[in-house]
């Protein structure tokens, strides 16, 4: 399901958060933003993987790791296993059709 919450993520970057099971927008018009939407979706289906909770406690440990390990905040973003697989295949829209299980771990990197 997809909402748009434009007070939830008004005052931040960030175009869209994957919550399980919603994908929340900041625009109306990003509905339309077939990447985006991929993106989304591909966190979505890492949660599922991780049972949802274990998706959300990796998340924070991975991104803490790499905020320690590089002392920035947009490349810790970066180096975390879940967003280098959603980045790296976001511009296939039909990725989720293909994927293997776990397909994040391939992108995990240090730990």
């Amino acid at each position: 399901m997809i909402i748009v919450c434009q007070r939830l993520l008004k005052n931040t970057k960030i175009s869209a958060i994957t919550l399980f099971p919603l994908i929340i927008l900041r625009k109306q018009e990003l509905r339309q933003n077939k990447i985006l939407i991929n993106h989304e979706k591909i966190h979505l289906r890492q949660q599922l993987e991780l049972l949802i909770i274990f998706f959300y406690l990796w998340y924070v440990i991975e991104y803490y790791y790499w905020f320690f390990k590089l002392k920035n905040h947009h490349l810790a973003y970066q180096s975390i296993s879940f967003e280098m697989e959603a980045y790296a295949m976001e511009n296939d829209l039909n990725y989720l059709e293909k994927r293997k299980f776990w397909s994040f771990w391939k992108c995990t990197l240090g730990i």
